[in-house]
């Protein structure tokens, strides 16, 4: 696992979560996609699945490559 990447996602998806104002307890309804799961997913403890890449994307608003544009 290369967890420069892990990171570079991790800080990408913390960074457009804030800008739209939204907090890790408004992915609790999500299926697939508990608080916990969030959190380690933004300190980069964990890895996900590309569905779960594409509901958080879905709750975001925004489309699963911009969570990916970490260049």
């Amino acid at each position: 696992m290369n967890k420069d990447y892990l990171q570079k996602f991790a800080n990408n998806l913390k960074k457009i979560r804030k800008e739209k104002g939204i907090v890790q307890d408004d992915f609790l309804n999500l299926k697939g996609i508990s608080r916990s799961t969030i959190g380690m997913v933004e300190t980069a403890r964990t890895d996900i699945t590309l569905t779960k890449l594409k509901i958080i994307a879905d709750r975001l608003g925004v489309h699963p490559k911009d969570l990916l544009d970490f260049d």
